[in-house]
């Protein structure tokens, strides 16, 4: 591809083949997926065995007991699809249950955050409708790992470090796994959980007693997990532990057996938005995703081609854009099965062009949701000045930013291809070590993504039961002249649809190719509030990697940006795969220097 720089740095090679390609945030996961391309599995195939070993070498990023968006291609059914694998509240989550609690918020960790998990179920939903292989074949790298030992991430060890008194104090039953002999595990320290191990083997047990047939060992596993022996640990754990969170206080589950008995994913048509020759797809308003389509709606009235990708007219128009469409996600966002969601107003022409004109050379102080009569609410946030105030050990929210500009990252992603054309992109999270104490029977944690919902009435992301809170979860795909073409994601939180965004213009109009796109300098605002605990908004803050050129730093202090300068290589976990004929590319984020991508 041409450049706009002629030499653009960059770590590694794209990697490109004919079979079929594998990127994740972690290189035995890479590897995972890849062997199962080669066993004769397909992308799907692929996707499974890979999410969950991602549970098991990425513990402090992901979790059996978290949720998960996907999206996919099946090439037989040439459609590109959306599976919500996002649980719901439990049906004793009201307002009224965490008001008597005594608390303003759902608070960031324990088990009052906990929804029903979703990635079980989700897995084996696109195994049994979207792949071909038997659950043994997909699980048992997963168990291996978990029961045989893997090489402890230095980003774990550091996650564990910063609980470790609480787990001590608090979190006895994590304390058991994650303290081993107990100490800190050491950084690359080969590490276990047995327990999940055993967790894992017995639901294969359980699925496998049902007979030889493929569908029914899943649906044998399906009921281990939804209506067996782990929705009845997860139940006697919430009613019977009173559990230390966030708050301050000690607080029961109201997660039930009959929740997990009562959900199943659903598979949805995406959200979609056209962009030049690209038509870009997303999960829908339970999800942050629509914030991407709408910067690129907000993007389309300015030239972009030719701009420096790492220039300030570049990142100014980039920001300031995420500004007004992040504003639009706090007032109008929420699970649209209980509110009407006005997404197609937003996603309009008509509205983004009178939008647009509140953008000028100058940035934006000022939160500026837009208006859409009869929709919407107020949006409370604690507006926060400097620097973000540091959340102490019992944690809150996702770990995405640690020590100021460190990236810790939140969640888990992943993107494949195989041969015959069929793409995966999913963003698994939630359910880590530090989220809530392990349940001692199974050997995991429950997630805490009720942490999105309001405690207040008559928001679109009020807190009901039933209701899926607004996830920060949001993989990627996109078909360019009107054929499936490229798959990305990066966990982050509310960072993820800044970072997709940026990759997706820089592959577009600074032709770079997918390496050299998650190589550059990348950026992120924090103008508006952020979804988690608590809730707190730095208006103007704009944090850069220190690789942005100093002039463009000085252009946009100029232009009234709050510039903070973090290390050289800490935005962004990226990871991207494309398909052009029968050519499969796939690239890998360097940063952290845990993902990979691979392929021939």
């Amino acid at each position: 591809m041409s450049h706009i720089n002629p030499d653009p740095f960059t770590t590694r090679p794209e990697i490109e083949g004919m079979f079929g390609v594998v990127t994740s945030t972690h290189w035995i996961a890479t590897a995972v997926g890849m062997g199962i391309l080669e066993k004769g599995g397909n992308a799907f195939d692929a996707g499974v065995a890979t999410a969950f070993t991602l549970q098991v070498v990425e513990p402090h990023l992901n979790g059996p007991g978290g949720d998960v968006p996907i999206i996919v291609h099946d090439a037989r059914r040439a459609k590109i699809e959306v599976i919500c694998g996002q649980g719901p509240a439990p049906a004793g989550a009201t307002i009224a249950h965490y008001k008597n609690e005594g608390l303003e918020m759902v608070p960031g960790t324990g088990l009052l955050a906990a929804c029903v998990p979703g990635t079980f179920e989700s897995w084996m939903l696109l195994l049994r409708d979207y792949g071909t292989m038997r659950l043994r074949d997909v699980l048992e790298p997963a168990i291996a790992y978990a029961s045989d030992g893997y090489p402890f991430l230095e980003r774990a060890a550091a996650t564990v470090r910063m609980v470790e008194q609480l787990f001590r104090k608090h979190w006895t039953t994590s304390a058991a796994i994650y303290l081993p002999n107990n100490e800190v595990p050491k950084p690359g320290s080969i590490f276990t959980n047995k327990q999940l191990a055993e967790t894992y083997g017995r639901i294969l047990k359980e699925a496998e007693s049902a007979g030889g047939d493929r569908i029914a060992q899943i649906e044998g596993a399906r009921s281990a997990w939804s209506k067996g022996f782990v929705a009845e640990a997860i139940d006697k754990f919430c009613r019977t532990q009173a559990v230390m969170d966030v708050s301050g206080s000690p607080h029961r589950g109201v997660l039930r057996a009959d929740d997990m008995a009562r959900w199943q994913p659903t598979v949805e048509v995406p959200l979609t938005y056209d962009y030049g020759r690209y038509t870009v797809c997303k999960a829908g308003v339970w999800s942050q995703g629509p914030v991407m389509l709408q910067q690129l709606a907000l993007l389309k009235g300015f030239q972009l081609d030719g701009l420096d990708p790492a220039g300030p007219e570049f990142i100014h128009l980039q920001t300031e854009c995420a500004k007004l469409a992040y504003a639009d996600r706090e007032k109008f966002y929420g699970d649209p099965k209980f509110t009407e969601i006005p997404i197609t107003t937003l996603l309009s022409d008509a509205y983004n062009n009178e939008r647009r004109k509140l953008i000028s050379d100058r940035a934006s102080l000022e939160f500026i949701p837009g208006s859409v009569e009869g929709f919407g609410a107020v949006v409370q946030y604690r507006r926060q000045d400097g620097q973000r105030e540091a959340v102490d050990a019992m944690g809150g929210g996702e770990p995405t930013v640690g020590r100021f500009g460190e990236v810790r990252g939140d969640t888990v992603h992943f993107d494949i291809i195989d041969k015959a054309g069929n793409m995966i992109s999913a963003t698994p999270s939630g359910g880590w070590l530090q989220s809530s104490p392990v349940i001692p029977e199974l050997g995991f944690c429950l997630g805490s993504r009720a942490q999105m919902f309001w405690l207040e009435e008559n928001h679109p992301a009020s807190l009901a039961p039933g209701k899926r809170p607004r996830t920060t979860l949001s993989p990627t795909m996109a078909l360019r002249d009107g054929e499936p073409y490229l798959a990305w994601g990066s966990p982050g939180g509310d960072q993820q649809d800044q970072w997709t965004t940026q990759f997706f213009l820089r592959h577009v109009h600074a032709k770079l190719n997918l390496q050299e796109a998650i190589d550059a300098p990348a950026w992120h605002s924090e103008h508006f509030p952020i979804s988690f605990w608590p809730r707190t908004a730095r208006p103007g803050v704009l944090v850069v990697e220190g690789r942005v050129p100093s002039a463009s730093v000085e252009e946009l202090e100029r232009r009234g940006h709050i510039v903070e300068i973090g290390p050289d290589w800490s935005e962004g976990r990226l990871t991207a795969a494309s398909k052009v004929g029968p050519r499969r590319r796939a690239a890998a984020n360097p940063r952290g220097m845990q993902g990979y991508a691979a392929g021939r």
